[in-house]
């Protein structure tokens, strides 16, 4: 197999997952790198995905697993990509391997070690809502259900105290704190960037309450809570307390301004965490505090009706700039200007904070590796002919998913097909350029 015949996708979310699997074969070998130690993306943090209330797990485990047991597709977890050289047909890449101290091939993920781990440590997977090892799986369900091990909190790799309790309490011989980051070097024909994107930083929203407030939670924070896997087993309890909320104040638009752009999947997914509120806690007061209702597509207007009214109560405010929680001695307080201009009040107990979608951190630094524009907002740049091509600003280099913009997952999964379909097209032309003399004729058989 030539290096024109292999393809590297970066990032193994919905969107590079979908790709690799339409590219794999064969004759074409796909290298799926993902940083972290598992793959799924942030897909499998949601229990339920809008409009269908689809389980998320289910619609995205067989994915994982066609991907995990594909052999035409060599996925590298805890890796990251380090340079990129060349052009269109040659590329060039350097991949860091990193050390995760625990064998692949020899774990079966019994959790034994887990136990043993004298050291605790916010889980970030988990929103930090509860806390992991030094030895861990991101959260229950991990695919590959294999753990890592923080170099820098553990014991005995910085240095601390000489720790082996985590290699006592393996049976299987699994565990190697001799082992070493590896560096790989890849020829390839072509790249997709799926990287991904999070949402705004809501501490930079001090008049919101979060990080200050323990009632007031962020989208990904009360995505965890309702997950059956999640860190209350799907339990929605307060923060601190552990009370059953009664009311809930859904803020719409967090950071919209501060962006300059609307992010078109807050609303809805607002509107599903009504839904999530309404099913585990059927008498739990909802309300809306917006100033725009983004709901695109007749599926999704349905999905809006079906929760208006009944379920929650929708309060429009003049500007979601001047909303503010504030805390009282029995929950949160939260003032907003109505239509009129004249603030009013809500007493709550829970406060949920839409965030805008954002391009993620390293989504700058990829974009600098791999040679390719970014848009006004921080995105990779797309071409600008119109015609839909998910090719960058460097020919052979291509992207899909949320790296590009804010999208849903139904948009994700269509743009990561296109962008295999045309670097699909882009290694058929050419493998039928090198098929011809310098004539121009074809010496195909």
């Amino acid at each position: 197999m030539t290096q024109a015949e292999s393809i590297l996708v970066i990032g193994a979310g919905i969107a590079g997952m979908k790709a690799s699997l339409m590219l794999a074969g064969p004759a074409r070998k796909v290298y799926l790198v993902e940083r972290l130690p598992i793959i799924g993306g942030k897909t499998i943090k949601n229990e339920e995905s809008f409009p269908n209330m689809e389980c998320s797990t289910c619609m995205v485990a067989p994915i994982q697993q066609a991907v995990l047991q594909n052999p035409h597709i060599e996925t590298l977890t805890y890796s990251a990509v380090e340079s990129i050289e060349g052009s269109a047909g040659d590329f060039s890449v350097s991949v860091r391997i990193k050390a995760r101290y625990v064998s692949l091939e020899a774990c079966i993920g019994c959790g034994m070690c887990f136990e043993v781990c004298p050291v605790t440590l916010p889980n970030e997977w988990e929103e930090s809502l509860i806390e992991k090892k030094a030895i861990y799986v991101p959260c229950s369900g991990s695919l590959p259900n294999v753990p890592v091990i923080d170099s820098e909190r553990c014991l005995k790799l910085n240095g601390t105290e000489e720790c082996n309790l985590c290699v006592e309490s393996c049976a299987f011989e699994a565990i190697n704190l001799e082992d070493e980051d590896r560096l790989l070097e890849l020829k390839v024909g072509a790249l997709i960037l799926a990287t991904g994107s999070e949402t705004f930083d809501l501490s930079a929203l001090p008049g919101l309450g979060y990080g200050a407030l323990p009632g007031v939670y962020s989208p990904m924070e009360f995505e965890r809570l309702f997950a059956s896997n999640g860190p209350t087993m799907g339990e929605i309890t307060l923060r601190g307390s552990g009370a059953v909320p009664d009311r809930v104040a859904i803020v719409h638009c967090a950071g919209r301004e501060e962006q300059g752009y609307c992010s078109g999947i807050c609303c809805m997914y607002s509107f599903k965490f009504v839904r999530f509120l309404k099913h585990k806690l059927p008498d739990v007061q909802v309300f809306n505090i917006h100033s725009d209702v983004c709901v695109p597509g007749k599926n999704y207007e349905d999905f809006f009706r079906s929760v208006n009214g009944g379920d929650t109560e929708m309060l429009f405010t003049s500007s979601i700039a001047d909303v503010h929680v504030s805390g009282t001695d029995s929950g949160l307080r939260v003032a907003y200007p109505d239509g009129g201009g004249v603030t009013a009040d809500l007493e709550v107990d829970m406060v949920i904070l839409a965030a805008a979608i954002i391009p993620a951190p390293l989504t700058a630094r990829l974009a600098e590796l791999a040679g390719v524009e970014l848009d006004d907002s921080g995105f990779i740049r797309t071409s600008l002919d119109g015609s839909g091509s998910m090719e960058t600003s460097r020919a052979g280099i291509f992207t899909a998913g949320t790296v590009e913009g804010p999208k849903d997952i139904q948009s994700t999964v269509i743009q990561a097909e296109s962008a295999a379909g045309q670097v699909a097209f882009l290694m058929s032309s050419m493998a039928d350029l090198t098929e011809r003399d310098p004539s121009g004729k074809s010496v195909k058989s």
